[in-house]
């Protein structure tokens, strides 16, 4: 499974949350400015090449529909930012959120009990 660009990121986002969308209803749920039309149907026909869309055809127009989960593709892109920026290292990535990103207390706790119920 490929990256996404970020407008191909988005085109996604907006078809998770909705389902199954019409090329318009993919660009209400884009931010500002909204791209041109025909801009979005030629990235949602990019997806659907990429394996990432498909389509119900219902008289002349298309009703898009994810076929890879939101899960997966936030699989592949966590691992690859582990791999990334972190060598690979789940521990040296927990250190870097413990440590830079300010998390409270109560939220090391959570991920700490989270950890502890993973070894079980």
């Amino acid at each position: 499974m490929q990256k996404l660009a970020k407008r191909e990121e988005q085109i996604m986002q907006a078809c998770w949350h909705l389902g199954k969308a019409f090329i318009k209803e993919i660009i209400a749920q884009l931010p500002e400015p909204k791209p041109h039309y025909n801009s979005v149907a030629t990235m949602v026909r990019i997806l659907e090449e990429k394996g990432f869309l498909s389509h119900e055809t219902f008289g002349n127009t298309f009703q898009y529909f994810p076929v890879v989960s939101k899960e997966e593709y936030q699989n592949l892109a966590f691992d690859d930012i582990v791999q990334k920026y972190f060598n690979n290292s789940y521990p040296r990535m927990l250190a870097y959120f413990a440590k830079e990103q300010k998390i409270s207390r109560e939220e090391l706790n959570e991920l700490l009990e989270l950890i502890q119920s993973q070894k079980k």
